[in-house]
């Protein structure tokens, strides 16, 4: 595995690789890789010819009071599980790589939709400093397509969204969520869960396939729904942040008629914000159904 630290010298690397005809694959991360995130290399490999992974604890999408201090940075063991799986190039740049100009003054990429809801509304400025970083990533390395985990789905739409109206020559593809044994999402901050939380940390993912269920057999009081499951999270002893059921593509409040619906919540552990989603595809055909009633059959997603 070849390592940069310098825009430069990787752009130098890649131009060669992509005159040789060679398709380039990009898992962008923050680090700490556990093994969802050797999941999205492993979808990367399977259509490029070469990954490009980066890892860049991003201090432009972390906002006051949160954990960009103790993020974990875990070099060493980061580097020894992308050889392990055959990852060509890591982008390691210091902030002063990305950011020459400083953060103060660094020019912005603002998607004006879907930034001021669910996780938008918690974190004011998060994906304002997710979009940024992300197209200059994109300027960096240049890839063919772009691996990004469905755990953050709110993410992914936006990034979607801005490649689209940005006229961004990438594809972007989405990893599946990998979860442990119980059912918890896969993530960095896991490891900020404590050991007595532990076995009580995978009530955000039960709460969401709960509402997800209910959908699924009909049930559209969805505000009904969303205020159970926060109450479902606070008798595990977590506090909610929002539990949303949501249109899948715009993310606005589900309507009685949408059929793509995602299920999106978050919730506080002592020591960490933990985030989750579920979709389903519920077709409704009131003209079929008994009484003039809609008739929902949950179809694969």
């Amino acid at each position: 595995m070849q390592i940069f630290h310098h825009s430069q010298s990787i752009r130098d690397a890649l131009g060669a690789e992509r005159l040789a005809g060679k398709r380039i694959g990009f898992v962008p991360t923050m680090g700490n890789l556990h093994q969802a995130h050797i999941e999205l290399v492993k979808i990367a490999q399977a259509s490029c010819d070469l990954v490009v992974v980066s890892i860049f604890v991003n201090r432009l999408q972390f906002g006051l009071n949160e954990d960009w201090d103790k993020y974990p940075r875990t070099y060493d063991a980061d580097t020894a599980k992308l050889r392990a799986v055959n990852c060509d190039y890591l982008f390691y740049p210091e902030e002063s790589e990305i950011y020459p100009n400083g953060m103060a003054e660094q020019t912005r990429v603002v998607v004006p939709t879907m930034t001021d809801v669910l996780c938008g509304a918690s974190r004011p400025g998060h994906f304002e400093g997710v979009t940024t970083v992300v197209s200059k990533l994109f300027n960096i390395v240049q890839p063919d397509e772009a691996v990004f985990g469905i755990k953050d789905f709110q993410q992914l739409a936006l990034i979607r969204r801005m490649v689209e109206d940005l006229c961004i020559p990438v594809k972007i593809v989405a990893g599946e969520i990998f979860r442990e044994s119980d059912g918890l999402a896969m993530s960095s901050r896991n490891s900020f869960i404590t050991e007595q939380e532990r076995p009580r940390a995978a009530q955000l993912n039960r709460s969401l396939n709960w509402i997800a269920t209910e959908v699924r057999a009909g049930n559209r009081g969805f505000a009904t729904l969303e205020a159970e499951a926060r109450q479902q999270i606070e008798a595990a002893g977590f506090r909610p942040d929002y539990i949303n059921v949501c249109n899948s593509k715009t993310l606005e409040p589900a309507a009685d008629d949408d059929s793509d619906i995602t299920v999106l919540g978050a919730m506080y552990t002592s020591g960490a914000r933990l985030i989750d989603n579920v979709s389903i595809n519920v077709s409704i055909d009131v003209s079929s159904a008994p009484g003039g009633q809609p008739n929902r059959e949950d179809m694969p997603c």
